[in-house]
């Protein structure tokens, strides 16, 4: 344990180095939702993963790979523009290095956005889902192996995703006009994306969309005694059915951006 909470120790201390203030709350940008930003909030400090010690490299397509500060004068929140994934390589304490480091300075509340399939028939790509919970299919879990310098060796899930935030993003979502659902996102390992007969069965488990992201994210955070609200911008269909077409990126990440302005609503409402 120790090689990963000195990483977490460099890492806080990188960041502290270029911001020594407090930070109230977290938003983890996925693929495509890069360039998301909150209206009356201003740049405080930018910064650079590579910049920060302890931190793995940024390996993913369409992660931009940095930090933006920003406050509104009442709440200051950490932007993170881009994520680590199990399929690049890394370990599960790996990809939720970014997550123990953002506890250690004081984020309370983190906010986890993905681009996800629609398992579920009634999502089309460019809407927006609310996660209610999560089935975790990736086969890691970052808890493995720690001891308690975080948190408690069997942290709870059973409440993975605040209940108040829950309702005060649907509420927004009703009053901004959002088409917005609340489902079960399946957390998978990749970077291969899913069979056709794969997409049926996670159906079956009742999963309504599919990603390789986020469930280690949220059980970290949990860990740490973090808030955790999570939205998926739907950015393809992945019913594994008879008309089921082949996925590109080019597909995703357009509609990952068309989903993100019902996000960016979203997130106005509930964080100004």
């Amino acid at each position: 344990m120790s090689l990963f909470t000195d990483s977490i120790a460099a890492a806080t201390n990188s960041i502290q180095k270029q911001y020594a203030d407090n930070i109230d709350y977290a938003i983890i940008l996925g693929s495509g939702l890069s360039e998301l930003s909150l209206d009356g909030f201003q740049q405080l400090a930018r910064i650079d993963y590579s910049d920060i010690d302890g931190l793995p490299a940024l390996t993913a397509p369409s992660h931009k790979g940095e930090i933006s500060i920003v406050s509104n004068g009442l709440k200051t929140i950490a932007l993170c523009a881009g994520r680590h994934h199990l399929y690049e390589g890394y370990s599960a304490q790996q990809v939720t290095t970014l997550v123990y480091t953002l506890a250690q300075l004081g984020v309370s509340e983190l906010i986890i956005t993905n681009a996800a399939g629609a398992l579920n028939p009634d999502f089309r790509p460019g809407d927006v889902m609310l996660i209610e919970d999560h089935i975790n299919f990736t086969g890691h879990n970052p808890v493995r192996g720690q001891d308690q310098s975080f948190g408690i060796l069997f942290p709870d899930m059973s409440e993975a995703y605040n209940l108040k935030r829950i309702e005060q993003a649907s509420a927004a979502a009703e009053k901004h006009q959002v088409r917005l659902h609340r489902g079960v996102y399946i957390g998978v390992l990749g970077p291969s994306l899913e069979t056709s007969a794969e997409r049926r069965m996670m159906r079956r488990f009742g999963a309504d969309a599919v990603g390789m992201s986020t469930v280690l994210e949220s059980i970290a955070a949990n860990h740490c005694g973090m808030r955790v609200l999570g939205l998926s911008a739907i950015t393809n269909l992945a019913l594994g059915d008879k008309d089921q077409q082949p996925d590109t990126i080019e597909e995703v990440l357009e509609n990952a951006a068309m989903a993100g302005q019902g996000m960016k609503k979203i997130l106005n409402e509930i964080l100004s």
